[in-house]
């Protein structure tokens, strides 16, 4: 396993305006292996980057010995896949396919999609969506976006996140298994889970070959809210049975530390906690 850092977690990486080089040195200097680049509608890496942009970037992330295969989008949160208004549902898919193509550019193999919500905690103005709807339209989502991802060879990597979508692991199971396409796979976060009582090992034991890259979290129950994201190794994740179960369904790619706010220890802090708890 190759442990890395998301963009996200610079100090400027949430407003998608922290330059990019900077950031590959910064994660570099902290001691990370490898690093996951984050794209939007608008900053240093968005819709709008050229390929000749897209290839520039490609060239410092290999200068900088940092492992960069995977692209991170949170565009769906504003944008979303299954918002009520049809309209939207289509300028989201437009997004998403232009970030493919961009991903694609950068020589990256997998993209983290969230394919919609029933509810977005931290944005109270979203109107909440029945499930059912949330499911087809979301399943429809992927649909839409899953030739021009096998056309790139780009894995469509769904997460789980507090989204209502998906708290179970045999329904997101189920729902990556309808694809048939070893294009559509789960981006597993570690920490998510622990938000609805459940064990992230179990759903790495079922999951299995489907998980196509993890996200690093950690949360305390206690608190159950957002603010229950903490550290890692403060929280409640299991660690041990995390690596032993990684190990067991011989995931051997990266792991990205999703950290945020950003704060002047951060990197540091956090590339020595994830050498500690998810060993070599």
């Amino acid at each position: 396993m190759k442990r890395g850092i998301s963009y996200w977690s610079l100090e400027h990486g949430l407003d998608g305006t922290h330059p990019i080089d900077e950031a590959l040195r910064q994660a570099r200097r902290a001691g990370f292996e490898a690093f996951e680049l984050c794209i939007g509608a608008s900053g240093v890496l968005s819709v709008d980057t050229t390929e000749r942009e897209c290839t520039a970037i490609r060239q410092a992330c290999d200068a900088s010995g940092l492992e960069v295969e995977s692209v991170a989008s949170g565009m769906s949160w504003e944008t979303c896949p299954t918002h009520p208004d049809q309209r939207i549902r289509r300028e989201s898919i437009a997004l998403h396919k232009a970030a493919l193509q961009r991903c694609s550019w950068l020589g990256c193999r997998s993209y983290l999609f969230v394919p919609g919500a029933v509810h977005i905690p931290w944005k109270p103005d979203f109107p909440s969506v029945p499930y059912l709807k949330a499911i087809t339209w979301a399943g429809q989502a992927v649909k839409a976006l899953l030739p021009l991802a096998e056309r790139l060879k780009i894995e469509l990597c769904i997460e789980n996140v507090w989204n209502g979508l998906f708290y179970s692991p045999l329904e997101f199971r189920e729902f990556i298994d309808a694809f048939d396409s070893q294009q559509v796979r789960a981006y597993f976060d570690i920490g998510n889970v622990l938000g609805y009582h459940q064990n992230p090992a179990d759903w790495i034991q079922i999951l299995g070959r489907r998980i196509g890259r993890v996200h690093a979290k950690d949360f305390k129950r206690s608190v159950g809210t957002l603010a229950g994201f903490c550290d890692l190794g403060q929280g409640d994740v299991p660690w041990n049975e995390v690596s032993t179960a990684l190990r067991a369904i011989r995931y051997d790619r990266t792991v990205i530390a999703e950290m945020m706010p950003w704060r002047p220890d951060l990197l540091r802090k956090t590339a020595r906690a994830l050498d500690r708890l998810l060993p070599a």
